[in-house]
């Protein structure tokens, strides 16, 4: 072949290649990004229920006006109960923030030590979670450990654990993703042994802690530790692609709170006034400032955006794992903001 038929070849292949792309392209996505920006966030969000969300909260905290609310959606589609702002919500991951800051706070009362190991708490564990002896407090905190995922688990979100006993259970005497400190990979089973800490410490429940020296102190009221603690009429229906009932009454051991009060939390997390004196720096050398939250049913993104001194929150009860109501989500979220930064240099 020569250097001439070679250039042909690859032009041939690199236009099929491109014609065969068109065909992937998740063009919902596309369009969700490029559709132009509306005026107002609550078009924004009822913008993205028609992207197949049946439900979305929005709380907005921007420095000198007042908290602002929105909602488009459905609470409970069943009964066709419209989405309520002030409704609780399954916030999964986020409550790690609450997690670090209670671990921070125990840091600075010399109660536990960032760099002690696993083994040194749980000594029980040895043998039973490899490199225990080499995990540190800190490497958990920051997702470093190389202990496996217990939600990456088999059958785990079809067949979930029924308490944190079980859930650790799914992950004895597996072998370590990495060698502890080497590598960065998030898994929930660093938190769930986190709480166990906590409470083996404290000598109480972890989310009594947290209210003693979170809730209490910021004057938080809708925030709860589990299920069992609230009015489930109060909580917002959560629904996967492909599954029919409403999983709100699926328990996978998330805290729930309005986005009120995660966006409280979140603003004196970012600014500093949950934090005694010294707090601030342990806090800062082990956790972000921001975060989000997925579970079957609930996704939900929480940041603080310095540029214009706002905490916006965002709930969306609609998921399906296979990432694109996640994107969508995001998109969504993205724009909410630049809306925002457009009224704000306006």
């Amino acid at each position: 072949m020569t250097k001439k038929q070679t250039k042909q070849l690859f032009r041939l292949l690199l236009l099929m290649g491109s014609v065969i792309s068109i065909f992937f392209v998740p063009w919902i996505l596309v369009k969700a990004w490029i559709t132009p920006l509306p005026d107002s966030v609550q078009e924004q969000v009822n913008k993205t229920i028609d992207y197949g969300f049946d439900g979305m909260i929005v709380y907005v905290d921007q420095a000198g006006k007042k908290p602002e609310f929105y909602a488009s959606g459905w609470k409970n589609k069943e009964k066709k109960i419209p989405a309520d702002p002030h409704a609780l919500f399954k916030i999964a991951s986020i409550g790690k923030l609450y997690d670090a800051v209670s671990v921070t706070k125990l840091v600075s009362d010399k109660r536990v030590s960032l760099d002690k190991t696993l083994a040194d708490y749980f000594p029980e564990l040895m043998g039973r979670i490899e490199n225990a002896e080499k995990i540190t407090l800190r490497m958990m905190l920051q997702h470093r450990s190389g202990i496996p995922n217990f939600t990456d688990t088999p059958n785990y979100w079809t067949d979930p654990p029924k308490n944190s006993k079980e859930a650790l259970e799914r992950v004895l005497d597996l072998p370590a993703d990495f060698e502890p400190g080497k590598k960065y990979n998030y898994s929930n089973t660093n938190y769930l042994l986190i709480s166990d800490l906590i409470e083996k410490v404290v000598g109480y429940s972890k989310f009594q802690y947290i209210q003693e020296e979170i809730l209490i102190p910021l004057e938080l009221k809708n925030t709860f530790g589990s299920m069992n603690q609230v009015d489930m009429e109060h909580v917002m229906s959560g629904y996967h692609v492909g599954v029919d009932q409403d999983l709100k009454t699926a328990d996978y051991g998330s805290m729930l709170a309005t986005a009120e009060d995660v966006g409280i939390f979140l603003r004196a997390l970012n600014d500093g006034s949950l934090f005694n004196k010294g707090e601030q720096e342990i806090y800062t050398s082990i956790y972000d400032y921001n975060h989000t939250g997925l579970i079957a049913g609930y996704q939900s993104i929480a940041n603080y955006h310095k540029d214009i001194d706002a905490v916006v929150i965002q709930f969306t009860n609609t998921t399906d794992f296979e990432g694109y109501n996640w994107n969508l989500s995001e998109i969504a979220y993205n724009r909410i903001v630049k809306i925002l930064r457009s009224k704000k240099g306006s």
